[in-house]
């Protein structure tokens, strides 16, 4: 469909999903920016039931499988997660300069945590800064300066010598890096799969860990207790037995512990969850997944047994407020989904927008 020029008003009608406990009849988006009170001019109008656009809380744009990726590419994985009703985006690390998005009104808006920082060969080749110890604290210095308030360790990856998943980083250096991005006004993030990196990263003050497949009944309640947030990835945990397939023959011990995190990966989402922990929704798009996997990671987490609301939360208003960024609310800018069934009832109802609108403008 034709874009809406930047003057026309839009006049959003049905069940609009403020949050968890405020539902309207009606918005207006004027000059691009969300409005409850009915202006004088003429509208077009779009009815159905309406969220905040969606976010995916970690993925990966100007990334793939190999690296860093070009513009056209960087522009298609962008246009992959707006298709999906996915329009803020947290870039959970990227070797790509992709700041000319925006200016690009078209595209989902980006919130970055710079280029992954992970050990010498302990890390997907050509994605990150591979350092060691004593140089960490300057890394998160640079990536906290280069980001958009998120810093991106990786905290754990398989150690080839002993032939599992091991933890990346001395506490010591941890808690000095992480102390130093807090000076500088960034929240720091960390990779982490196994049970082992967890305790030292939360204890020196992390503030979210990405997939956190190894969390244990020791270490939920201090997740739970120092407000630390998840994004489990479901979507790409889903991966992993094909991964340990691989590693069968090289590292057993690994491929084996890997089975494991995978089989109980339900039971410790909804362990957490359940503790109080807070829960993202995020695809860990652009490594080796397509983007635009936002309502199937919603799906997933609705499997794993936390309730339709709060995965609704996760993937829009709780997340959006999480973030730092505003949803449907007085003066906003007018990015928003439009279902022509209600998403309360069914989360897979998420996987087909029926409009799509940024800044006011129906894009998609």
């Amino acid at each position: 469909m034709s874009d809406h020029s930047d003057h026309t008003v839009l006049h959003v009608k049905g069940r609009v999903l403020v949050g968890p406990d405020d539902v309207r009849d009606e918005l207006w988006v004027v000059g691009g920016r969300i409005t409850y009170v009915r202006p004088a001019a003429e509208a077009v109008t779009v009815r159905g039931w309406v969220l905040p656009g969606l976010v995916d809380a970690h993925c990966h744009i100007g990334l793939d499988a190999h690296g860093a990726v070009d513009r056209a590419t960087s522009e298609q994985q962008a246009l992959g997660e707006r298709e999906a009703g996915a329009l803020l985006l947290r870039d959970a690390g990227s070797p790509s300069d992709t700041r000319w998005i925006d200016a690009r009104p078209d595209l989902p808006k980006i919130i970055r945590a710079g280029r992954h920082i992970a050990r010498t060969r302990r890390y997907i080749r050509n994605y990150a800064h591979e350092i060691e110890p004593g140089d960490l604290v300057e890394y998160v210095a640079r990536e906290a300066r280069n980001g958009d308030g998120w810093v991106k360790l990786v905290g754990d990856w398989i150690d080839r010598e002993t032939g599992d998943l091991s933890a990346c980083w001395p506490r010591g250096e941890v808690e000095a890096a992480i102390a130093e991005a807090h000076r500088l006004g960034a929240r720091v993030t960390a990779h982490c799969f196994a049970e082992d990196s967890l305790r030292d990263l939360v204890e020196a003050g992390i503030d979210c860990i990405e997939h956190a497949t190894g969390l244990t009944e020791e270490t939920v309640p201090l997740f739970a207790e120092r407000g630390v947030a998840i994004v489990p990835t479901l979507v790409n945990i889903a991966t992993f037995p094909k991964l340990a397939a691989g590693g069968d023959a090289k590292y057993p011990r690994w491929s084996a512990h890997m089975r494991r995190l995978h089989e109980r990966r339900y039971d410790t989402v909804r362990s957490a969850h359940d503790a109080g922990i807070p829960v993202y929704v995020g695809t860990d798009a652009g490594g080796s997944l397509p983007h635009g996997l936002v309502a199937e990671e919603a799906a997933e987490l609705v499997k794993a047994g936390i309730p339709v609301s709060d995965v609704l939360s996760a993937a829009s208003w709780g997340a959006r407020e999480w973030l730092g960024r505003p949803g449907l609310t007085e003066g906003a800018p007018g990015d928003l989904v439009v279902y022509t069934q209600d998403p309360r009832e069914d989360v897979r109802v998420l996987g087909a927008p029926h409009r799509v609108v940024i800044d006011g403008r129906a894009v998609a």
